[in-house]
């Protein structure tokens, strides 16, 4: 079920609820094609009883291209960098199949075994008996530091894989940088994520060591229409203008690395991912006018459309505005996205969240954006736009703080495989 179906479904069922209608019955079992019962007693059961379903949804782990990229967002992510401490090529490899074998069991959902009474536990419980799939996707990717010396792994490498550099106005701590693999775990709950973070560890240890980690989220969907994007800490939706990922030749121009290109033949199918984690100083932003807020993004903040539209998804129609009186020049979204032919093969497919990590020293409220994008290139899309970007007034108001560049493999073709096979190959 898509979340769509979802939402759509929740909001039918909970309205018929809350007006005392007969009909709730009727509204519950006929999304399921099952017979009628009796209503639910509270809304409460009936949100349950929808959550329930929710936490079946499984994606498949296995494919020609990995899940979680071209997949919906869930509500819940984590994203690990691991470093490997694994003696030779041998153990490296053992340390990516063991984490690709574990990962198509938990998403796919699973019975916790049992074992005798002193014996450590198979799983770690937290989830109960059943370890419900949750939409829960593991998306697996190679930093360029994995193809130094230590494996035999440079020949190996990505065509366009290098280290992320710090570009102008950022403060990259390096203990919140790079990376020799990254771990996407996204799931509709919080605790199927953090349930899957411990099992992949527990998977890997003595092959692979945490480098950083980030949890984030993403806000309710709370309308006005089923696609209305979800908002970011600065309250502006965001994500409007991603490519259409239904539209295979646009994802194979923009996202997806081709057969025959330059680089290893083990790199087709796949993607290169920018990690980046910006604070965003919303104490700070707060102060600001929302007019000023409007005009540094380009869109209202209400409805999201582009400066004097309507409609979030509105075309912003620079070509009638030409001297920026109605969208400024230095305007966010003008400047991620021109919108010419000039720029159409630059675009990225964003797909981030929101953090928050308490306070600072200071005092002051560490929150902002896990900015991740999938590109087929990061020189001529990501980067290319990132300085476009280093002009615009919003960077009064973020700092990049970490993350890196990665390169995600091909999805696995089943039992027997796993992300990064081609690595072993001759």
């Amino acid at each position: 079920m898509s979340p769509v179906d979802r939402r759509g479904f929740l909001t039918r069922s909970l309205t018929v609820l809350g007006a005392g209608g007969a009909g709730a019955a009727i509204g519950l079992a006929g999304a399921d094609g099952a017979s009628a019962s009796a209503p639910p007693a509270s809304l409460a059961q009936a949100a349950d009883a929808i959550g329930t379903r929710e936490l079946a949804v499984v994606v498949p782990f296995d494919g020609p291209h990995q899940a979680g990229i071209l997949t919906s967002r869930p509500a819940q992510a984590t994203f690990i960098a691991l470093d490997s401490v694994a003696a030779n090529a041998s153990e490296l490899v053992e340390g990516l199949q063991a984490l690709s074998s574990e990962a198509r069991l938990l998403t796919q959902g699973q019975s916790v075994g049992v074992t005798e009474i002193d014996d450590p536990p198979p799983d770690s419980g937290i989830l109960g008996p059943y370890d419900s799939p949750d939409s829960l996707t593991v998306t697996i990717g190679f930093g360029a530091s994995l193809f130094d010396h230590r494996y035999g792994l440079a020949a190996k490498r990505p065509a366009r894989l290098t280290e992320m550099p710090a570009f102008a106005l950022d403060e990259l701590d390096p203990t919140r940088t790079g990376g020799d693999v990254l771990v996407q775990i996204c799931a509709g709950q919080r605790d199927t994520v953090i349930h899957t973070v411990r099992e992949l560890l527990r998977a890997v240890a003595g092959r692979f060591a945490v480098r950083w980690t980030i949890d984030g989220f993403q806000g309710a969907h709370r309308g006005p229409t089923a696609k209305s994007n979800t908002r970011n800490l600065f309250a502006f939706r965001d994500g409007t203008a991603n490519p259409d990922v239904t539209d295979d030749a646009l994802m194979n121009r923009l996202i997806w690395v081709q057969p025959g290109t330059d680089g290893p033949a083990w790199t087709a199918a796949g993607t290169y991912v920018v990690v980046r984690t910006i604070r965003q100083h919303v104490e700070f932003w707060d102060r600001v006018g929302m007019l000023e807020q409007e005009q540094m993004i380009g869109r209202e903040r209400v409805s999201g459309a582009p400066l004097g539209g309507t409609q979030e998804f509105e075309d912003p129609r620079y070509d009638l505005d030409p001297h920026g009186q109605r969208i400024p020049l230095n305007a966010h979204i003008r400047l991620a996205n021109p919108r010419t032919s000039a720029t159409a093969d630059q675009r990225i497919l964003r797909r981030g969240y929101s953090y928050h990590r308490g306070i600072d020293s200071a005092g002051d409220l560490d929150q902002g954006l896990v900015f991740v994008a999938f590109n087929q290139d990061p020189a001529r899309q990501f980067a290319t736009i990132q300085r476009r970007l280093e002009t615009e007034p919003m960077t009064d108001y973020i700092t990049p703080v970490g993350g890196g560049y990665f390169f995600a493999p091909r999805g696995s073709s089943g039992l027997g495989d796993w992300v990064g096979s081609g690595l072993a190959s001759a």
